[in-house]
């Protein structure tokens, strides 16, 4: 907020910026600390060489597989190699300082000290619940899920709220009610109706993750289908969120008041809105994300207003998560100035 402020200061009250980046470093740093804690420069390093992972990542499943390939010595499978190797090795570093530290300071309260404290063979066992290489990919997988869906949901909230100059104005002062100016708390976030249905619809139209897989544990039949054990599922999120015979024939519309009572009630099935998953596999971020996201928007919608900048495009684009392919540059205005 202060380094917009600067921007806008320095030229009239009024700017143009790129979001979707800003977002990305912001939630980058937000995990960094909830994850790693006093180690958030490391994590920070971390989230750097991963991205660099995920996009590479992509590109191969864009590709035509050859059995073997992965193995050829391929300037990207080099690349690959290289990189994930950097991050395995940064969280090893990060984690022997924690356990060479434990019995001074112990692991820390952050997510990875919980996990190491949760895994460690003082309680009881003689070995521990989780492997080193296990708890990497542990660290992995919340350093990727716990930034980079929440960086999108910020910016196609922002491209709605751009584009709705109308509900803009009413989370503002559905905000300036709850809060006024001060820095929001989590009661006050947990009164923001408004602004939780509105990302509640950002999440149905532009749902950060399109699809997601499941494998078949038993023989089972769905629908009258019979599915075999260790069938692969694809459950395609973004059409499900669009389907007509589910959210009714304004499914393609912007329309936030199908939240008003609640998920559950906002569409022909309960559970409709896939964003998080659903069931016992559901995502275990969900209300840290959704927290994360209410401040951030709570906090900008209280120092500015904004419009989308004419040189926007609209194209969104999936690379793994969905983001907008150009960026979003916005025109931000200062309330305070």
């Amino acid at each position: 907020m202060s380094e917009w402020e600067s921007e806008l200061g320095a030229k009239g009250g009024l700017a143009e910026i790129e979001l979707s980046r800003r977002f990305e470093e912001l939630t980058a740093d937000v995990i960094s600390h909830t994850a790693f804690g006093s180690s958030y420069k490391e994590g920070k390093q971390v989230f750097l060489a991963q991205r660099e992972l995920q996009f590479l990542a992509f590109s191969t499943f864009l590709t035509v597989q050859i059995l073997g390939y992965s193995y050829l010595l391929t300037m990207k499978n080099f690349k690959t190699w290289s990189l994930d190797k950097k991050v395995r090795g940064m969280l090893m570093d990060i984690i022997k300082t924690r356990h060479a530290n434990k019995d001074v300071v112990g692991y820390g309260n952050d997510l990875l000290g919980l996990l190491l404290e949760a895994c460690a063979p003082e309680h009881g066992e003689s070995h521990p619940q989780l492997s080193m290489d296990e708890i990497i990919d542990e660290c992995k997988t919340f350093f990727f899920a716990g930034h980079d869906t929440t960086s999108h949901l910020l910016t196609w909230t922002m491209f709605l709220l751009s584009t709705h100059p109308d509900w803009q104005e009413k989370l503002r002062e559905d905000i300036a009610m709850e809060c006024g100016d001060e820095v929001p708390t989590g009661d006050m976030l947990n009164k923001l109706k408004m602004v939780n249905m509105f990302l509640l619809e950002t999440l149905r139209l532009y749902s950060p993750v399109l699809l997601i897989r499941r494998k078949v544990g038993t023989d089972i039949e769905l629908g009258g289908i019979k599915m075999p054990e260790g069938a692969l599922l694809t459950i395609p999120i973004a059409t499900i969120h669009r389907d007509k015979e589910v959210w009714g024939e304004d499914a393609d519309e912007f329309r936030l008041e199908r939240f008003e009572n609640g998920v559950t009630r906002a569409a022909k099935h309960p559970d409709a809105l896939l964003s998080f998953s659903s069931g016992p596999r559901s995502c275990i971020g969900q209300n840290f994300a959704m927290i994360e996201a209410k401040a951030v928007i709570a906090m900008i919608l209280q120092r500015f207003s904004f419009t989308l900048s004419p040189k926007y495009v609209h194209a969104p684009t999936d690379v793994i998560t969905l983001r907008p392919k150009y960026g979003l540059p916005m025109i931000l205005k200062s309330l305070k100035l």
